[in-house]
């Protein structure tokens, strides 16, 4: 057996890809006196990936980047980097590195010095430092910024500085803590963009930790979506985007229309007051021939708008907003349940229409803690309307 397989079958987590795990982190927890902001998280990075931590502010993202980094102590868990638990380890010592939102640069020292910094600590050869920062800055983009000072540069630049810090010491592991937040849109893009290729050249493992969709969508190969201290869901960015596990996911990553409905047997799904054909088949443990309550989830791109028709869901065009690529139009179906559809042709105020669905573009989901309330947005409480005239009449 050689050395590599070795390594996998040692691995604490199993990885159907085979692939082996730069990272493992097992049952980590981490409390702030009466607040436990990590329960239990156990994930794994694989080498030479780019993983991103998504969510919320204190979804706990920040602190097992932190605890990874060696910034902060976990009250318990394993985090072990090669098959070697890292808990231990001081922060200077780990093959790791932090790249933060604020950067962090030294203001009275220009690009070259800022970048070479840990160098000079370590007391590495001028010659070598010469050679490794040139290097460093020509990777993210500024040969010949050298001599530029801190207040020269931009914010874009100025991040990139700051992952040429990082880079220049070989890390195994890059960490970046929300990089991008204090850059505009339009430099935001373009670098994300841009750190993704980077990743790929350096062969460095990148994790990730942001609240932005867009820039966990576009930049991973694997999305973590974490709240309040637990992990929801792991995936690929499609995974995520297209078969999200429960209502917080679907309704987090991008526009969701979240509708309750039920199942009775494989392939079909009720909801909205329609029967729809679908391509989901009954969850294990719901019976065939019983109403299995389930969350529906349609994307708002993947409803077609088109005429009024006995087949389609019926309903008044309520609002209609113009998004730059698309229309953002909101429908009341004549059962009173309120559609978020997108589309490139406009429609008007008032207008009637009839929304068609794909059995492809219908995902079902198990109930869970996050299913929508009656009265919630996406669905116009067609069971409380129920339930009131049930109450009404009886006190009638």
């Amino acid at each position: 057996m050689s050395e590599k397989e070795t390594k996998i079958q040692g691995q604490l987590l199993p990885d159907k890809t085979g692939a082996e795990h730069i990272i493992e982190i097992k049952d980590l927890c981490k409390s702030y006196d009466d607040n436990q902001v990590l329960k239990n998280i156990t994930f794994y990075i694989r080498n030479n990936e780019f993983i991103t931590l998504l969510g919320p502010s204190g979804c706990g993202k920040s602190t097992t980047l932190r605890i990874i980094a060696g910034f902060e102590t976990a009250d318990s868990g394993i985090v072990n980097f090669e098959n070697k638990n890292l808990l231990n380890v001081p922060a200077h010592k780990r093959q790791i590195n932090t790249v933060f939102q604020r950067y962090a640069l030294f203001p009275h020292l220009n690009v070259f010095d800022n970048v070479a910094f840990g160098l000079h600590i370590k007391k590495v050869p001028a010659a070598e430092v010469e050679e490794r920062v040139q290097k460093a800055l020509t990777t993210v983009g500024l040969a010949g910024y050298g001599k530029r000072y801190i207040d020269q540069l931009s914010g874009g630049q100025m991040q990139r500085v700051a992952i040429a810090r990082a880079i220049i010491n070989r890390p195994r592991v890059l960490l970046l803590d929300e990089p991008l937040g204090a850059l505009d849109l339009k430099m935001r893009k373009e670098m994300q963009i841009e750190l993704k290729e980077m990743q790929r050249e350096l062969g460095i493992t990148f994790v990730y930790v942001t609240h932005d969709q867009e820039e966990a969508l576009t930049m991973s190969d694997t999305i973590i979506v974490m709240k309040d201290g637990v992990i929801q869901q792991i995936g690929t960015p499609i995974d995520i985007y297209n078969e999200p596990k429960n209502a917080y996911v679907a309704d987090f990553i991008g526009e969701s229309n979240i509708i309750p409905g039920t199942m009775s047997k494989d392939f079909v799904v009720s909801f909205g007051g329609h029967t729809f054909e679908c391509v989901d088949k009954l969850f294990d443990e719901f019976k065939t021939g019983e109403a299995n309550p389930v969350d529906v989830v349609i994307r708002p791109e993947d409803i077609y708008v088109k005429e009024e028709a006995e087949d389609r869901i019926n309903g008044t065009v309520e609002s209609v907003v113009f998004k730059g690529v698309h229309y953002e139009i909101m429908v009341k179906s004549d059962n009173e349940v309120d559609w978020m559809v997108h589309d490139v042709d406009p429609v008007v105020v008032g207008q009637r229409v009839g929304l068609t669905v794909d059995p492809d573009d219908i995902h079902i989901m198990r109930k869970s803690e996050f299913s929508p309330d009656p009265d919630g947005f996406g669905v116009k409480a067609v069971e409380a309307k129920e339930k009131d005239a049930k109450e009404d009449s009886d006190n009638a």
